[in-house]
């Protein structure tokens, strides 16, 4: 909003009509242990002149570069198309459509994008988005806990090898819940859990298992040996996937002998730039037995009584209609715009161009790791097979060394040895380059890296 409609005598009017003497009181409910006095950092608020001239004194701030940062959030090329429909006045201000008779464009493109899904997935079911990938992951656990019946001990297995913003998540939602998570360790060799590591296990009541694929090192986890131990436990497989990468790779759905039983993810990479973090939207797909247990919107498909086609919401079981702690979720809420967005540009590019692109970012990576393990001092941090992102071993402290590459108007990867114990002696950067990358991108990262380790070792 531009500005704040309501003024002084507005609101005390409004306190006296119901009754109470300031804003205080509506939310006596809170415990008092529970309530901030202030809010430190937060400044007085500015006028519209001021704030406009903070935000384009901000923008001026922003440098364009080479982005060689992937670690869950990555620069793909989005044809102008995308936004150019999305941005359209019935998309870009549409909400959940409750009202089937009036909504039935927005209906039938959420029922075309959960379609997509499932089969870009080889699931079942698709809901219609999450609020984002690590939030999405953390639903999938809450319905993997309501959807397991042969468990009750609601202990959740989760490679180490997850990306640790999306273990931070899931820890902070479930834990209220008397959900336990419990971390396997990767191999220092592989970058990857090795199967063999979940025998310790074998005789123990385990809900679920979360595999990412690939993993945040860009690691491929062995996922038919891992989603086999899981269902021979009687514990559900949850999947946690890059959407590109599964144009090239085996999809969930055929992990294993039978699947894997939930899969979810991040849905930026298909159509939403990077734009300083969001707004992304999370995806969860799953076996059609437990599709009553998924969080969030399901569109149907079905015919009137003229027998013309016509969508609905099918499944809606949310806490905002009446269930409460029966809802299916907490924080499910409705990315419509992103997943219109994602929808148009898998419509655009097809599965043949999604798979060009995952080709695209493989064969990039693998050119850019040649290129840079060349350099005196820097080799691989791990051994095993990877996909568009490679974790490297610096001969310094890698902090420094991106403060050099961004001089050079290069965003070098990041320094991954602050979120592992066991690389904090590493001098870990990890990098990504997409199909967005020439060849002389890379080469002048070659360089810029040689002349920055130079001059810092």
């Amino acid at each position: 909003m531009p500005y704040i409609p309501h003024t002084e005598h507005d609101i005390q009017t409004m306190l006296e009509t119901i009754g109470v003497t300031g804003i205080q009181e509506l939310f006596d409910e809170i415990p008092k242990a529970l309530r901030i006095e202030s809010l430190e950092g937060i400044p007085e608020g500015l006028g519209e002149m001021d704030v406009s001239r903070l935000m384009l004194e901000k923008a001026a701030q922003d440098r364009r570069g080479v982005c060689f940062i992937g670690a869950g959030a990555y620069e793909h090329h989005i044809p102008a198309a995308v936004w150019d429909i999305a941005s359209r006045g019935e998309f870009m201000t549409a909400y959940t459509p409750y009202q089937a008779e009036a909504s039935q464009g927005t209906l039938q493109l959420l029922y075309e994008y959960q379609t997509m899904m499932a089969h870009l997935l080889s699931m079942d079911v698709s809901n219609a988005s999450l609020y984002d990938g690590a939030s999405a992951l953390a639903e999938a656990v809450l319905m993997a806990v309501r959807a397991n019946r042969h468990s009750h001990s609601k202990r959740i297995l989760v490679l180490g090898s997850l990306h640790p913003h999306y273990l931070q998540t899931v820890q902070s939602i479930v834990r209220a819940q008397q959900i336990e998570i419990e971390v396997i360790p990767f191999s220092a060799q592989q970058g990857t859990v090795d199967p063999a590591t979940l025998a310790a296990y074998d005789q123990q009541d385990i809900t679920a298992l979360v595999i990412p694929q690939p993993n945040f090192f860009g690691g491929l986890e062995a996922v038919d040996a891992l989603t086999q131990w899981a269902h021979a436990h009687k514990a559900l497989t949850i999947a946690v996937v890059n959407p590109v990468a599964m144009a090239v790779l085996k999809e969930p759905g055929q992990w294993g002998d039978s699947g894997a039983d939930i899969a979810c993810g991040e849905g930026q990479p298909l159509g939403i730039p990077l734009s300083s973090g969001g707004p992304y939207f999370g995806f969860i797909t799953c076996k059609q037995e437990y599709v009553r247990q998924m969080p969030g919107r399901i569109i149907g498909c079905t015919v009137d009584s003229n027998g013309k086609r016509g969508f609905s919401l099918t499944l809606q079981a949310r806490e905002q209609h009446i269930r409460r702690s029966k809802a299916t979720s907490n924080i499910c809420t409705n990315q419509g715009l992103a997943v219109t967005a994602a929808t148009i540009f898998m419509s655009l590019i097809g599965f043949d161009g999604l798979k060009k692109v995952a080709e695209n970012c493989y064969a990039n990576t693998h050119r850019l790791e040649s290129l840079l393990t060349q350099i005196s001092g820097v080799e691989r941090l791990f051994t095993g097979p990877y996909f568009h992102e490679v974790a490297l071993r610096l001969p310094c402290k890698v902090e420094p060394v991106l403060q050099q590459l961004l001089a050079a108007d290069i965003q070098g990867g990041i320094d991954i040895s602050p979120y592992y114990d066991s690389l904090k002696q590493e001098n870990a950067l990890l990098v990504c380059a997409t199909e967005t990358k020439t060849d002389a991108d890379l080469v002048y990262f070659a360089e810029q890296l040689k002349r920055a380790l130079h001059s810092t070792v």
